[in-house]
């Protein structure tokens, strides 16, 4: 695959694997100055600054297919950067499946891998249920927009019609809305700077009766104030943030450990593990590596104490 993304017969990439195993193919897409149609969190979460430098050097275009991160591009085009440098970024997060739930202790698989509004894979959904999709998310946008963590807001929409929006110096925010359907995010980024129809159902305006707005609760989705406790940290602290987690869903997933020891997991990986940041792609990987087998370690020893536990 990542032979393929730097092919020269290849215009546009759309990186759209799931996990830290489309890190590869999205630099070599960069580095052979193509078209990057991004989907792929991890490779921003891991690249940071790194992968950022190699577009701008390589002479590459990065478009944001994410729709929250897609929704901020399009609040900042035609931007000065005057405008830019008070400007701060308010994703939205549809709360997932729990926004309402006191307890998740008991939170079953089947209960984790189903969205109210998206249909997604199944790591995807348990992310948005723990809400570490949205941390994920802003350090995607601390890096994508160059907006300092201090700068980026979250706020919980359920209704997934504002994706995300811009709030300027002078008070002004600025939305962008739509209905909850990733084909107008890839074909805003496939057409840009045009537009053209994506076959999706326009809005209807009278339709729409309430649009709600609330904080996220960092007592019960910790792992959303991880990512910005991983942005202050700086080194690698957001690679092995994100390879815990990966490693921690898994383990969800498998039976293995509980809904809420992920978040337990990457917290311990977080200031268990604290290697310094990376400078090249393969330092990045290694870093990785080491964090999932740390973490792999921490998620059987869990497992193990539960039976015996049980």
């Amino acid at each position: 695959v990542a032979r393929l993304a730097a092919s020269p017969e290849v215009d546009i990439v759309v990186g759209a694997i799931v996990g830290a195993a489309g890190i590869v193919s999205t630099f070599r897409a960069a580095e052979a100055g193509k078209k990057l149609l991004l989907a792929n969190k991890e490779s921003v979460v891991c690249g940071g600054k790194l992968l950022m430098d190699t577009v701008k050097r390589c002479g590459a275009t990065l478009m944001p297919v994410d729709s929250e991160h897609n929704a901020i591009f399009q609040c900042l085009v035609g931007e000065t950067e005057r405008s830019r440098e008070k400007a701060r970024i308010i994703l939205t997060a549809s709360g997932g499946p729990f926004r309402t739930r006191k307890d998740l202790s008991d939170v079953t698989i089947e209960e984790a891998t189903h969205h109210p509004n998206w249909s997604m894979g199944r790591k995807i959904t348990v992310d948005s249920a723990t809400l570490m999709n949205k941390g994920l998310e802003v350090i995607e946008a601390r890096w994508l927009f160059d907006f300092p963590p201090e700068r980026i807001d979250v706020v919980v929409h359920p209704q997934s019609i504002i994706h995300s929006m811009v709030e300027y110096e002078d008070g002004v925010v600025i939305a962008q809305m739509g209905a909850p359907d990733m084909k107008n995010t890839i074909a805003y980024s496939l057409a840009y700077p045009d537009r053209f129809t994506a076959g999706v159902t326009p809005l209807k305006f009278s339709q729409i009766k309430t649009l709600t707005f609330e904080d996220p609760d960092l007592n019960r989705f910790p792992q959303l104030g991880y990512a910005y406790e991983a942005l202050k940290m700086g080194g690698s602290a957001s690679i092995v943030l994100n390879a815990a987690n990966e490693i921690g869903v898994e383990a969800f997933l498998e039976g293995r450990i509980g809904f809420t020891d992920i978040a337990v997991l990457c917290r311990s990986m977080m200031y268990g593990f604290q290697p310094p940041a990376p400078t090249t792609l393969e330092e990045i990987l290694e870093t990785d590596r080491q964090a999932r087998e740390l973490a792999r370690a921490w998620a059987d020893g869990y497992s193990e104490h539960r039976r015996d536990k049980n």
